[in-house]
């Protein structure tokens, strides 16, 4: 175990903080009051409508949001390098 997180873990932690910043950043934009002017920018540019509505501004929820964004993507970036290197490894 010592050895998968020596190999994966740092890749893993700059995907987990890259991924925990962009939250971070979308709850500042809530917490600014332009979260849902951006949702109203960003979807159309998607041809979708938005049936969304923004929430207000709870810090307790902000910091959950960043905590479970980085832990789920640490995650997945460590499962990602390992199913990674197991199919390189086979050819």
């Amino acid at each position: 175990m010592k050895d998968l997180i020596k190999n994966y873990g740092k890749p893993a932690l700059v995907v987990a903080i890259f991924i925990a910043v962009i939250h971070a950043l979308w709850a500042l934009l809530v917490a600014i009051g332009v979260g849902e002017t951006y949702l109203n920018w960003i979807f159309p540019l998607h041809f979708l409508n938005n049936v969304y509505s923004v929430s207000d501004f709870n810090i307790m929820t902000a910091i959950i949001l960043v905590i479970i964004a980085f832990v789920f993507s640490y995650i997945a970036a460590l499962l990602f390098a390992i199913i990674w290197k197991m199919v390189v490894k086979k050819r």
